[in-house]
């Protein structure tokens, strides 16, 4: 009954299944009326004499007397004897198969049950990809849900990324993930319909998950904010970036610091230990609410180390930011970003270490106050 089973849920699957079909059908049918019209047999006989001679049995009841008999009964038995073999090449083939993909199924379990410190990204479209790319530049774990397995296939899995071709609209998908563990879970498939439900039941699952999903159309924003998302990020006035900043929120910190440009080398130097980023800088300007702020990002080893190197090296460069830092008299902040709140906390301490550090998520009047200070 289960190699049944098995076969039929193949030919499914497989147009192959129902070619081979229609080759048993055939064969039978051969042997039908070959046993009528060549062995002269009565329909009843008929069957039986093919079924025993495609089976090999051959009770030696019926017995081939013409030539025109003898070939017959020999084409047909070794149509059985092939027939027999493919059956059960099948049969071996296919429950071999369901085998591996039980084991692979296990093993898939056993990954997902290990996963922690990571990010969920539920949809795997444009905005989806945007938003990998960015948890890719930082080194992020990642399991990706996506419906369609087309997409999945150009990811390279590792140790840190898993694909996984499912609906995450289903408890039971979202069960596996290990959310209770995770960093957060970002919601970028192409239906708001989707993303709601999806946003609805973490949030029935998983009271303290961080939760950020994009909303297609502007209107939606409010349902998906009510659902239990922390944040709602638009594609039509946001992208992957905006996502990744929103999801990884619990793990960035704003720190303010007073330096001059000789030690740029080492605070990277600092972060780099911990795999924590400079995200931007911001330069503070007393009285001034808003700082004068430019984009960082992420800067692999050996940008890092040509920034510094040109700061050394070329006057140019080194004057121009030298005037910078004092027009601020140095003061000037940063948001830094890291794979977990422990090691964005050990890169701190050790920043503070130095004795550069201002303060941690100071408001304006925090930092006016310190611009107020150092003010020449």
């Amino acid at each position: 009954m289960k190699n049944l089973e098995i076969l039929l849920n193949y030919i499914k699957k497989d147009k192959t299944g129902i070619f081979a079909i229609l080759i048993i059908v055939i064969i039978i049918l051969y042997g039908i009326l070959g046993s009528i019209f060549i062995m002269n047999l009565n329909t009843a006989d008929s069957v039986y004499y093919t079924i025993i001679t495609i089976a090999t049995v051959g009770y030696g009841d019926i017995i081939p007397i013409t030539p025109l008999q003898k070939i017959f009964s020999v084409t047909l038995a070794l149509s059985g004897v092939g027939l027999l073999a493919y059956i059960v090449t099948f049969i071996i083939s296919s429950v071999t198969q369901n085998l591996h993909d039980i084991r692979s199924g296990r093993i898939m379990e056993r990954k997902l049950a290990e996963m922690e410190n990571h990010y969920i990204l539920c949809g795997f479209g444009r905005v989806g990809a945007a938003a990998y790319e960015e948890l890719m530049k930082r080194q992020q774990k990642v399991i990706i849900i996506e419906k369609n397995e087309e997409k999945l296939d150009d990811i390279e899995k590792n140790d840190n990324v898993i694909a996984l071709h499912a609906n995450a609209t289903e408890d039971k998908t979202l069960k596996k993930l290990n959310i209770d563990k995770s960093l957060g879970v970002i919601v970028t498939t192409g239906s708001d319909v989707d993303n709601l439900f999806i946003v609805l039941t973490t949030r029935e699952l998983y009271k303290d998950a961080w939760i950020v999903s994009r909303a297609s159309k502007k209107e939606n924003i409010k349902r998906l904010k009510h659902a239990g998302a922390n944040k709602v990020i638009s594609p039509e006035a946001s992208g992957g970036t905006d996502i990744y900043f929103a999801a990884v929120q619990p793990n960035l910190v704003h720190i303010t610091e007073r330096h001059g440009i000789n030690f740029i080398g080492k605070e990277l130097e600092i972060l780099r230990k911990y795999n924590c980023h400079l995200e931007n800088i911001e330069y503070h300007f007393h009285g001034i609410r808003t700082p004068v702020s430019r984009t960082i990002g992420v800067l692999d080893e050996s940008a890092e180390d040509n920034f510094v190197e040109k700061i050394n090296t070329d006057k140019n460069v080194r004057e121009s930011l030298e005037t910078i830092y004092e027009t601020v008299n140095e003061v000037h902040s940063h948001w830094v970003s890291g794979p977990d709140k422990f090691f964005l906390n050990m890169a701190i301490e050790e920043l503070k270490n130095e004795g550069i550090v201002l303060g941690v998520n100071l408001s304006f009047d925090e930092i006016n106050e310190f611009t107020k200070q150092f003010k020449k």
